[in-house]
């Protein structure tokens, strides 16, 4: 591992992902969404994947909620739509990741990559930070 996914994986302590991406901006998303956030299927949730010197890669984990289906066809159509949704805010979560006191580097752009299905109850989707 090199320097810089020592720094990163020393920063993204569960309290500053937690802080990056609140539990709340879940139901923010559904109650924009549906007009009803208990309508969502899932919570949304950000974690630290890995780091090189050039790519800094996070996860959007989708956590299925009690008694909802994570249904794979839904889940595969979201990163376009977590790309501009404004409560999501992929562009305000990179600049705040870009902003973390003893972050030492800067974004110069991202990107979300394919819903994966780690099983009935996880999805994830890679969300890839390209490093100046």
């Amino acid at each position: 591992m090199g320097n810089t996914a020592e720094m990163f994986k020393e920063l993204f302590d569960r309290e500053t992902l937690a802080r990056l991406f609140s539990a709340e901006r879940s139901n923010e998303f559904f109650d924009a969404l549906f007009g009803d956030a208990s309508e969502g299927a899932y919570d949304i949730e950000l974690a630290w994947r890995a780091a090189t010197e050039t790519e800094l890669t996070m996860e959007l984990r989708l956590n299925r909620r009690p008694g909802c289906c994570l249904a794979c066809n839904l889940t595969s159509g979201l990163p376009p739509v977590f790309t501009r949704h404004p409560i999501i805010n992929i562009g305000g979560l990179v600049k705040a990741i870009d902003a973390l006191p003893g972050n030492t580097r800067k974004s110069i752009s991202w990107s979300l990559g394919v819903t994966e299905q780690l099983n009935e109850a996880l999805h994830i989707i890679p969300l890839h930070i390209m490093l100046a």
